[in-house]
């Protein structure tokens, strides 16, 4: 299942077992936390998939003003990455940068690492064989309690950094 609310999760693994759920998921979005759906799906024993644990790209170091984005990118039209919420997320990228340079790793890679620290499997685009390795080594990163606070208190829950999608896109999701 993919993008689904706890109530519809429940309902399927009534019917037959659900095995795992994919949803975006970063330091970026959260919403599988703010809705209640990771704990209904540890309570149900369904494992986590993460797409775009990179929080669409920026996390990933490459994307510090609009014009790295290609014109014809399709982030261009996704909130999080309009005016309203471009800069402010930057500002959270630069935290986080700062945060993991004192841990002699990327962005990247503290992003991922958390993620795994929760259990959660992500699935990273990735696209280069330099990233594939620095996202490898994520999975062997310890990351202390201190470090899991410290992160999640630069981007709390609950933090507005745009939507993830368009407005009719929106619409379309459980």
């Amino acid at each position: 299942l993919s993008e689904v609310s706890s109530e519809t999760v429940k309902r399927a693994h009534a019917v037959h077992p659900v095995t795992a759920v994919q949803s975006e998921y970063s330091l970026f979005e959260r919403t599988v936390e703010e809705r209640g759906i990771l704990q209904t799906l540890t309570e149900l024993g369904i494992s986590f998939v993460a797409y775009s644990p990179l929080g669409r790209g920026f996390l990933s170091g490459d994307i510090k003003k609009m014009s790295d984005l290609p014109e014809n990118d399709f982030r261009r039209a996704i909130p999080r990455f309009q005016e309203a919420h471009f800069h402010k997320n930057i500002e959270l990228v630069e935290a986080i940068e700062a945060l993991a340079k004192d841990k002699n790793v990327s962005a990247s890679q503290l992003a991922i690492a958390w993620i795994i620290n929760k259990g959660i499997v992500p699935i990273p685009g990735t696209k280069r064989r330099k990233y594939l390795e620095q996202n490898m080594a994520a999975a062997s990163m310890e990351l202390t309690p201190s470090d899991v606070a410290t992160l999640e208190s630069i981007v709390p829950l609950g933090t507005d950094t745009g939507k993830a999608y368009d407005e009719f896109s929106m619409g379309l999701l459980d």
